[in-house]
């Protein structure tokens, strides 16, 4: 009888794969070099597939951007993304009429519902200096009766998100951030309302785990049977996880009902934790549609012809903010935020 709490080990491609209730989860982790004065690399763009550049290329990539690397306006109906920005700064601009500049460990969490159009840019800041941009961006799935839900675009901003750092008996420390799903006595902020991170019977969790070289945690067991939880080893060399030597990178899933045993090796380890019920409904997808039935993917694209999900407001389909502009959001109702700054009311 196996009763290690270890249940596979992957390795780790591009996206990550994830399991129910999560749809994938991509890793960024671009060593942009200096900026230009557009905001852009400077450093020649020959040999690139520009709108189209996956190529790792010298470190780093410009995916769909021309000059500024990043994800022009695009469209997604029927799902969340929550993208946690570890390096660098996001610009984001939707067709709700938001807009925001975040990064740093800034997470903005984004309810597609019935339909959004956005872009997220990486303006390149810096002349003088490297641009170097790490993020996670995590699809997390609708459940059919909030497929078609109001869209929502809040931020969770660095200085809110809720830590922990924990020492064990050597004195070694693992911090613990904490984005959706209780950590023991520490809650989250609130998920988006119509998320399946905010019913009460689908235990999300998102954390990020960083652990001193040598140190040892105990993972929690999760609230809820049934609950999927997968570990992401991305920084480190090697980690026991449970009874199993595991080398990084690599993607560890693990029992959810037992408290799992982690120790960092000689360096500096670092996990994403992904978990939650599975919402165990069909998924059928087409690009940035994500439904139950092939008929409603028939239909999104249809709506998204005819409405173009409220148009786009901006006169650039890839904007980006100004060089001196701080982190910032502006809300669709016109209320805008500032890190550590009374809002602005609507």
């Amino acid at each position: 009888m196996n009763t290690s709490p270890v249940l596979a080990v992957r390795p780790l491609g591009f996206p990550w794969e994830t399991a129910d209730p999560f749809l994938f989860c991509a890793y960024h982790d671009d060593a942009y070099p200096k900026g230009n004065p557009d905001m852009g690399p400077a450093a020649s763009l020959a040999g690139r597939d520009i709108g189209q550049d996956f190529s790792r290329k010298d470190g780093w990539s410009m995916y769909h951007g021309d000059k500024v690397p990043g994800f022009p306006a695009h469209p997604h109906r029927g799902f969340e993304t929550v993208t946690i920005v570890r390096k660098g700064l996001i610009d984001h601009s939707d067709s709700l009429g938001a807009s925001a500049r975040f990064g740093g460990g800034d997470v903005q969490w984004v309810t597609a519902g019935r339909g959004i159009v956005h872009a997220e840019m990486f303006p390149l800041l810096a002349g003088e200096a490297e641009n170097p941009l790490e993020l996670f961006q995590i699809w997390l799935n609708l459940p059919a009766r909030n497929k078609m839900a109001q869209p929502h675009f809040t931020m969770f901003w660095n200085e809110q998100v809720p830590r922990r750092v924990l020492a064990d008996a050597a004195g070694r420390h693992t911090e613990v951030a904490v984005i959706a799903g209780r950590f023991g006595d520490t809650a989250p902020l609130a998920p988006p309302p119509d998320s399946w991170a905010a019913q009460a019977d689908a235990d999300v969790a998102i954390w990020t785990l960083r652990m001193e070289a040598g140190a040892t945690f105990s993972l929690p067991p999760a609230a809820l049977a049934g609950t999927q939880r997968t570990l992401y080893f991305f920084k480190g060399g090697s980690a026991m996880v449970g009874d199993r030597q595991v080398q990084g990178p690599a993607a560890v899933s693990v029992q959810a009902d037992v408290e799992v045993a982690i120790a960092a090796g000689e360096d500096t380890c670092e996990f994403l934790l992904l978990q939650g019920r599975p919402i165990g409904e069909p998924v059928v997808n087409y690009g940035p549609f994500v439904m139950n039935t092939q008929q409603e993917i028939a239909q999104a694209m249809q709506d998204y012809r005819r409405t173009q999900f409220g148009g786009w407001k901006f006169g650039d389909s890839a904007p980006v903010h100004g060089r001196e502009t701080p982190r910032f959001a502006r809300y669709p109702d016109g209320r805008e935020e500032r890190p550590g700054v009374a809002p602005t009311p609507a």
